[in-house]
């Protein structure tokens, strides 16, 4: 299938929204919030429209690559200026074709090419290993809360770009979403039944996870 990438323009809003909210349905907890974050990023300065992308094939969107701003505060106080992706979607019916992977490798080459100098995740380490990215804890850089989780993953865009740095990442806010928003924001969406599955039960083990490596 041919397929093209191209950054997202306002008429592809409503349309992404319903691919993110079918490819993140019930995976992490019933339900979603993935799309409700797309519309407060949207919204927020954090958001990196030059990074954000859509992938049309078959004549329709099949998803999309959304970028913000983030930061790494050092332990004196020193901000260092991050970007981070995410959500990322692939409309379910078209996973398991590379299709994500050249979605997030053409975003990562365009922020080199724009100058940043490292992106900073949350994700399954297996996800995004192949990309390049290694655990924060190699790199000195924790949550907030201090602790080196092992989804908290980094790929510095050139060499020594996180070189000596040691502090925490702050995501943007637009990150919070409230479960009353969620609901608020999906009346807008067809009726989807929310179910418990075994997926759920995964991401809850993995994302308290520490590092120890």
């Amino acid at each position: 299938m041919k397929t093209q990438i191209r950054h997202e323009r306002p008429d592809d809003y409503r349309i992404v929204e319903e691919v993110t909210r079918d490819a993140f349905w019930n995976l992490y907890f019933p339900g979603c919030d993935e799309h409700v974050c797309i519309g407060k990023l949207r919204q927020s300065r954090d958001f990196l429209p030059e990074l954000t992308f859509v992938m049309e094939g078959d004549g329709k969107i099949l998803g999309s690559i959304f970028y913000s701003r983030s930061k790494i505060i050092c332990a004196d106080r020193l901000e260092i200026p991050t970007v981070t992706f995410g959500p990322v979607s692939i409309h379910p019916d078209y996973h398991r074709q590379g299709l994500g992977r050249k979605l997030i490798t053409h975003s990562i080459e365009e922020a080199r090419k724009q100058g940043h100098r490292a992106i900073i995740i949350m994700g399954y380490p297996y996800h995004y290993e192949p990309y390049g990215f290694k655990g924060g804890k190699r790199y000195g850089i924790s949550m907030p809360d201090g602790k080196y989780y092992a989804g908290l993953q980094a790929l510095p865009l050139y060499d020594g770009a996180l070189d000596g740095i040691n502090g925490f990442v702050l995501f943007s806010e637009a990150f919070e979403v409230s479960p009353e928003e969620t609901e608020e924001y999906d009346r807008a969406f067809p009726f989807k039944e929310k179910r418990v599955q075994p997926s759920q039960k995964e991401f809850e083990i993995a994302s308290t996870l520490i590092d120890e490596s």
